[in-house]
């Protein structure tokens, strides 16, 4: 919602101990977002059938057709009774201030799905990615991909500072990839007691998103790489750019392309996403990709990324 005001004129200092404010909103916007949908839609776009896990309120109907309408398989989202999907309610004033408020709802009931259960409905698991969700759903989930052998990514964002050391410390071991920005970067030291270095040795690979600098790409082993970002993008809207970077990188491994050429399809695909109003408004075509990875890259660059663009219209 937006306000027309400032938040900061209706705050009287001497009545700060007992706060009742209401705002009246010039304008409401309702848009679906959640990380786990956001890299599954992004996926989707670029010609895979991601599978999506997570607890949902009997309010996702709608959504759940947008998500299967873009290719997002939603068979084993669980769905319920009497809950409410998870949502952030977030009012922004004139100046930019923001009052939000997050609500988990069916969200804690995560915890109960199985990827065992996952996996006999829609075949083996290629990759897990482990989202910010409810910490012991992310724990379950870890500690299945671990017993299983089946390979998974550490994407902790929002909940690391949810985590205690244990915690933090188990999510990450063993995992294939792990993703952060650069905050979280600091704070997932701060929080497994470990240092970049011991990280990095445990997961193989990390991503680290930079903003309008692009995305530091480190392998243990190897040169750490700093692929820049697409310049001279009119961003209108931050949120959700890292979940369509996610997926660009993502589809691009899936389809056997080197790391460093999927961290630019990453950063292509990002560039579109704040573009766009809302987390998943923005579309792309296999023209539109190319065209902007030979603008910021090079040609060798989107010649690289066929095994992806030539899956698309």
């Amino acid at each position: 919602m937006f306000f027309p005001g400032r938040f900061t004129e209706q705050l009287v200092p001497d009545r700060l101990h007992s706060v009742s404010l209401s705002f009246l909103c010039d304008r409401l916007e309702i848009r679906r977002g959640g990380v786990a949908a956001n890299i599954a839609l992004g996926l989707g776009r670029l010609g895979l059938t991601p599978l999506l896990v997570g607890a949902v309120g009997p309010d996702f109907t709608d959504y759940q057709v947008w998500l299967k309408q873009h290719g997002v398989d939603t068979d084993s989202v669980l769905v319920v009774p009497g809950g409410h999907t998870a949502r952030f309610v977030c009012t922004t004033d004139a100046d930019h201030n923001q009052i939000g408020a997050f609500h988990p709802g069916a969200m804690a009931a995560a915890c109960t799905i199985s990827l065992h259960e996952v996996a006999e409905r829609a075949g083996p698991l290629d990759l897990v990615v482990v989202s910010p969700n409810d910490p012991a759903a992310m724990l379950r989930h870890t500690e299945e991909c671990r017993t299983a052998a089946l390979p998974f990514i550490a994407d902790p964002s929002q909940q690391i500072a949810r985590l205690n050391r244990a915690d933090a410390q188990f999510l990450l071991t063993d995992a294939r990839w792990l993703f952060t920005n650069e905050y979280e970067s600091a704070l997932l030291q701060e929080s497994t007691g470990w240092t970049a270095r011991s990280i990095l040795e445990r997961v193989g690979t990390w991503v680290t998103t930079l903003g309008a600098a692009g995305v530091l790409v480190e392998r243990s082993g190897h040169e750490p790489v700093v692929v820049p970002a697409v310049p001279d993008v009119t961003a209108v809207e931050p949120t959700g750019a890292g979940d369509a970077l996610r997926a660009g990188m993502l589809a691009a491994v899936a389809r056997g392309v080197p790391v460093e050429a999927a961290a630019r399809l990453g950063c292509v695909l990002a560039s579109f996403a704040l573009e766009s109003v809302g987390t998943q408004e923005y579309t792309v075509s296999a023209r539109s990709l190319a065209a902007r990875l030979r603008g910021t890259y090079g040609e060798r660059a989107a010649t690289a990324l066929a095994p992806v663009l030539g899956s698309l219209p």
